[in-house]
């Protein structure tokens, strides 16, 4: 196969603020596989150092430790593969970049969608969060504002950032008794600390709190002193986190997962210790973005899913743009067409 890494850069309409740090441009990988055939699939590296710790720089010779595995495979054996790059790679952005692109290749090859690859028999558009950016209660309210109008029934809102009570308590005021806002704290608070902003916020009606603390025994402690429901987002990565319940939810992204494949089963296990399960972006570009809207169409999950996040980029169209709330799977063979211009304008997939 032919193979080809390209970085891009996607700068932001606002800061993004959170209590891991800010981001104003969103820095991803392009990887390409082209195999004998003339056949391409595309798949993205979406290492948010911020958020995971790993740098671009990083997943690009983590790729490259791939790039004689890829070059010498015919994608016949597309697991075996995928096994031989995730021991090279070692990086789970790595191997998500790899895992997309050989199923959005086997998805072109067979000229079906790749949900109907992982056995999905239908592709209902898929619930979705807006998320609120702005870090100031104006901002906060003119954002809940136009989600409304737009249908959004489910808000997120960053906590940990200061004005957290006179923030949510304006959202609210705006958004709606019957519009649901759950809370990211990023592991920023303490026991004590998350057990009292909890307290605090409870009565605005929070629909849950992810990664309110860091860790297995922090959260487990902290769901016991709690009447929010809480999920795990960056501890569901923690070794044992998954062998019991230790909260309510788990919140699961493409990119720290390792793909669709990795997602599929880190999902698996999830359910099975007892955790509700939904996906979310860690700021992705359209082939994350599509990826976990097709891994969603497998795993049909309750909770509206963090993925209408394209929208926080500035001068690039949106392949994937919500309607109402909800962001329909790609119908088109591989992962979908028409994402291509957004990495690349001007190009044609």
């Amino acid at each position: 196969m032919r193979i080809e890494i390209d970085s891009i850069r996607a700068r932001l309409r606002a800061p993004f603020v959170s209590a891991s740090g800010s981001v104003e441009v969103r820095e991803l990988l392009l990887l390409r596989l082209e195999d004998a055939t003339g056949h391409t699939g595309f798949g993205e590296a979406a290492p948010l150092e911020s958020y995971d710790g790993v740098r671009t720089e990083d997943c690009r010779a983590a790729l490259e430790d791939c790039r004689a595995a890829l070059a010498d495979s015919d994608v016949s054996e597309r697991e075996q593969l995928l096994a031989e790059c995730a021991r090279r790679a070692v990086l789970p952005q790595a191997v998500a970049a790899v895992d997309l692109a050989l199923w959005d290749l086997a998805g072109r090859r067979s000229g079906a969608p790749v949900w109907r690859l992982l056995g999905a028999g239908e592709a209902a558009p898929i619930s979705v969060n807006h998320t609120i950016a702005a870090a100031d209660r104006a901002g906060a309210v003119a954002e809940a504002l136009a989600a409304r109008e737009a249908g959004y029934q489910a808000l997120k809102m960053k906590v940990g950032i200061g004005d957290d009570a006179g923030r949510l308590a304006a959202v609210r005021a705006v958004a709606g008794r019957e519009t649901t806002i759950r809370l990211d704290a990023n592991g920023t608070w303490s026991v004590s600390e998350a057990a009292s902003a909890l307290r605090a916020l409870e009565p605005v009606e929070i629909e849950l709190c992810e990664e309110p603390v860091r860790g297995i025994e922090q959260t487990a402690e902290l769901a016991t002193m709690t009447a929010v429901p809480l999920a795990i987002d960056e501890t569901s990565a923690k070794p044992g986190a998954l062998d019991r319940r230790i909260c309510d939810a788990v919140c699961l992204k493409i990119s720290r997962c390792g793909g669709i494949t990795g997602l599929l089963d880190v999902a698996r296990r999830a359910r099975a210790a007892g955790y509700d399960v939904y996906l979310a972006s860690t700021l992705d570009g359209p082939l994350g973005i599509a990826a976990a809207l097709h891994a969603a169409a497998a795993l049909r999950p309750v909770r509206a899913c963090g993925l209408a996040t394209l929208q926080l980029v500035a001068d690039r169209p949106d392949p994937l743009a919500p309607h109402g709330g909800r962001i329909a799977v790609p119908a088109n063979p591989g992962l979908g067409n028409g994402m291509l211009e957004w990495y690349r304008p001007g190009s044609q997939q």
